[in-house]
């Protein structure tokens, strides 16, 4: 059986092999998981530092910090010769936004209600741009510019369409809640209006890809902090990214046996048993301009049910 620290090595391998590496990605990783909860501040060089053991040379974080600036992820200010980044205003909500499905977990129970979008009155070409936007919000194409959600109310999607400047021309109509809430053709429905299958399998990637550490960490649980902090980094880089294409559906509507509760359980498993020793990681190399990063606030404490 591979140890813990052959695990860390196959899991950095694997990411440096991708090509091209995606750092702006990881960035935001590190900033959502690890630098928001402390203010939201760093300076560059220690960020540098962080992610270099990682495969990520200096050059290419500041490519990619410059990048996120460009896309009001990132604001930044130098202080004497040094520059330090903090999320922006937008870039904060996006975090919260990407970044809490991450650790919720279950859903809430279901009303059985749908909130039905009908894009027929736009044109061909906003309809497209409108239908890529709801999709990404976790909206299924249920038949030709009928677009639907089970959780999300109206109010919702009215606030998505006027963002895109699309509330005028769409139609918002929302169900009322039947027995069965989720018939045997409903939940054919739901299959192909949100490819289950690919997500399972994405789903399934993932758990081939951890399983192996989570056993190490049960057998002998001695990696050291760094380890740890780069361990904690690809676990939810790459949860975060199966998440991004899960448009999080009740519990009535998914198989029984659905590969996204395990992947959950088992990020929340792994993350429970190394996060300690990777904040002390981060306590001894992140850095702002007035020193030390904050210690974390007691919302991330709250991450997958509740942190020990």
């Amino acid at each position: 059986m591979s140890s813990a620290h052959d695990c860390v090595v196959s899991l950095v391998d694997n990411f440096q092999k991708r090509h091209p590496i995606r750092a702006g990605s990881l960035i935001i990783t590190i900033y959502g998981d690890s630098i928001a909860p402390r203010g939201g501040t760093v300076w560059l060089g220690s960020l540098s530092k962080l992610v270099a053991p990682i495969g990520i040379n200096e050059r290419l974080v500041r490519t990619s910090v410059y990048r996120l600036t460009q896309e009001s992820w990132l604001q930044g200010e130098k202080v004497g010769r040094r520059s330090y980044y903090s999320l922006s205003g937008p870039g904060r909500r996006r975090f919260e936004q990407a970044f809490k499905r991450v650790y919720h977990g279950a859903q809430p129970s279901w009303s059985g209600q749908w909130t039905l979008v009908l894009l027929s009155q736009l044109d061909t070409a906003r309809r497209q741009k409108v239908r890529e936007e709801l999709e990404w919000l976790g909206f299924g194409y249920f038949a030709q510019g009928l677009l639907a959600h089970p959780t999300l109310n109206r109010s919702e999607a009215m606030a998505a369409l006027q963002e895109m400047d699309a509330a005028d021309d769409t139609i918002i109509l929302q169900t009322e809640a039947v027995e069965p809430l989720a018939s045997k053709p409903l939940r054919r429905q739901v299959r192909e209006s949100w490819n289950l299958e690919s997500l399972a399998e994405n789903y399934q990637r993932f758990l081939t890809q951890f399983r192996p550490l989570w056993k190490a960490l049960d057998e002998e649980n001695h990696l050291g902090e760094e380890e740890c902090f780069i361990a904690r980094t690809l676990l939810i880089h790459e949860y975060r990214k199966v998440q991004l294409r899960d448009p999080q559906l009740p519990d009535e509507l998914l198989p029984t046996a659905w590969e996204g509760r395990n992947a959950y359980q088992l990020c929340r498993n792994i993350y429970r048993t190394i996060y300690q020793r990777a904040e002390r990681w981060l306590d001894q190399h992140l850095e702002t301009a007035e020193g030390p990063l904050p210690a974390p606030g007691n919302s991330f404490y709250q991450r997958f049910g509740g942190l020990e």
